[in-house]
């Protein structure tokens, strides 16, 4: 499909091959005269049904068969479910260069040093003042507050009037980092208005506003004041400015830092580099280091905090770390809220710390130890407010806070029908008094492993779902000249145990043998044949057991 044959030439062509409907895989693209720009091309972490699969990745088809319209890609911030799908785009279409600021720059580059053999495009700094020209198109930046710094809205100035896309943000009067450029929007306001706004809406089902970053700060540096023994600390390793608060809280605490955990050590390596963690000289030590010290000397940084069971915080809590054991006298702190589907096996983390007599401290109404990254319902309504846009596309969540971040929208004016609820792949044409759905593009999810990009799809997915719950049945027949010369071998992973089901075993060889002997009379193929007997085996196992085990069944030729 080419939109460019269906858009007129007055309209703006806007879609998202992620982020709509859920919270991940951001990659949303805005057509243009003929030109196709790209913001953001992120992952999303599997669910747990997702056997096997790293990570997803949104499906790229559109952009592989148009890439020669492409102009470029525009990344607002470094978190990954922004950049991390940008391998994976690199390998399947030619983007010509890709636009980012500050921090994003490096994490981007430090991404793509992993994919060996990868062709990069030319990654472009941009800076808060920077404006770039396609034509008659301009994309400028306006500086907002995120986890991570270097967080820029992008504005799209087109003949047809200016569209603002937020990313994510919150409103914070005391962030860590720079203010808000928030005077840039309005502005933008006086000077032209906002065409179209797509806004981030992870918490429009949240009431109030997000509590500042620095009053968790504060809160952390409390905390670290009336704690005597060693504190475990876990939080996102993707929040550089929550690293930099544990890090001074705990200098200033005359404790040394320890990072452990794979992406937490990459994201401190990083926020040194960039500046954006500082510390005295060695105050961040080796891992290896801490039996040096103390324990009222030694805070460690860790992954972790979403119960990840490979995580560093997991294997302490489960006595597998190889190097830290925890401690009586430990206190091991959640800076962080759980993601939803994730609370689980932070409970298990949790039990498994109290049965070592560690103290937990996680956030709530006792301690503040984390704020969201995105706004609650009064960020969401200033940021209406002072862009008033003609045209809203609630987006960056799932369905349900879509459609709470559109009744934001209507409640302060706007009305329903400028409003546009959105599915990855639906295609909405924007002109200077209209906006509506005009079609779709194929979207989708592409599951990425360690055999590579889509190697895996929803069968492969479906038997993993069905060796992990019912196990596996095999059997194998031995044939020579079409007919049975021995009773049927059978063998059972994760289905049975063996040495105790003889008298089922019996059964089942001798289904199997009557099985095939029926049907071999109809004179079907050897694969018809072993297709019938895998069925009917099947059926029988269900009827015998309620269970449905995964059913191979082999002939061997003698």
């Amino acid at each position: 499909m080419n939109l460019n044959t269906v858009l007129k030439t007055d309209e703006i062509g806007i879609f998202a091959l992620g982020g709509l409907g859920e919270v991940g895989k951001n990659t949303y693209v805005f057509e243009i005269n003929n030109k196709i720009f790209i913001i953001d091309a992120g992952i999303m972490f599997p669910d747990h049904y997702l056997l096997g699969i790293d990570y997803v990745i949104p499906n790229y088809q559109y952009l592989i068969e148009n890439e020669s319209r492409i102009v470029g890609l525009f990344i607002t911030h470094g978190h990954e479910d922004h950049i991390g799908g940008i391998p994976y785009l690199l390998k399947q279409a030619k983007i010509p260069k890709i636009y980012a600021s500050g921090i994003a720059v490096d994490l981007i580059e430090h991404k793509l040093m992993e994919h060996k053999g990868l062709q990069a495009p030319r990654i472009i700094e941009y800076k808060a003042h920077h404006k770039f020209r396609f034509d008659e198109v301009e994309v400028s930046f306006v500086r907002l507050n995120h986890s991570i710094p270097d967080m820029f809205g992008i504005v799209i100035k087109t003949p047809h009037g200016n569209i603002f896309h937020t990313g994510d943000f919150k409103i914070d009067y005391t962030p860590v980092g720079p203010h808000a450029e928030l005077d840039k929007l309005a502005k933008i306001r006086a000077k032209g208005g906002v065409l179209c706004l797509l806004s981030d809406s992870t918490n429009a089902l949240i009431p109030g506003s997000t509590p500042s970053e620095k009053a968790i700060g504060e809160s952390i540096d409390e905390i670290f004041q009336n704690i005597k023994g060693r504190i475990i600390i876990a939080t996102f390793a993707s929040n550089i400015y929550r690293m930099q608060q544990i890090v001074r809280a705990s200098y200033l605490n005359g404790r040394k830092v320890a990072v452990v955990g794979r992406s937490m050590e990459k994201a401190m390596e990083i926020g040194i580099e960039t500046g954006y963690i500082r510390a005295p000289k060695n105050v961040i030590i080796p891992s290896e280091e801490i039996e040096h010290y103390e324990p009222h000397q030694i805070t460690i940084l860790s992954t972790g905090s979403q119960g990840e069971p490979m995580a560093a915080l997991s294997r302490i809590a489960s006595g597998v770390h190889r190097q830290i054991k925890a401690q009586p006298n430990d206190t091991v702190i959640f800076s962080s809220s759980p993601i939803p589907g994730n609370q689980e096996g932070i409970n298990r983390i949790i039990d498994l710390l109290y049965r070592k007599n560690v103290e937990v401290i996680i956030n709530g109404p006792v301690a503040d130890t984390h704020t969201s990254g995105h706004g609650a319902q009064n960020d969401l309504m200033l940021m209406l407010a002072i862009t008033k846009p003609k045209f809203f596309i609630p987006m960056h969540g799932e369905h349900r806070m879509l459609k709470e971040h559109r009744e934001l929208a209507i409640s302060m004016g706007m009305k329903p029908e400028n409003v546009l609820i959105m599915d990855n792949g639906d295609v909405a044409a924007v002109t200077s008094d209209k906006i509506k759905l005009i079609g779709k593009v194929p979207a989708g999810d592409v599951y990425i492993d360690g055999l590579g990009i889509g190697s895996t799809g929803s069968k492969l997915i479906r038997e993993r779902k069905v060796l992990s719950e019912d196990g596996l049945l095999s059997v194998i027949l031995s044939i020579e000249n079409g007919e049975l010369k021995r009773i049927p071998t059978v063998v059972s992973r994760g289905f049975i145990y063996m040495k105790s089901s003889e008298t089922f075993i019996n059964e089942i060889q001798e289904f199997t043998q009557s099985s095939y002997n029926t049907n071999k009379i109809k004179g079907f193929s050897e694969e018809k044949l072993k297709n019938l007997v895998e069925t009917e085996l099947q059926d029988y196992i269900y009827e015998a057991t309620q269970r449905k085990p995964m059913i191979i069944a082999s002939f061997i030729t003698i």
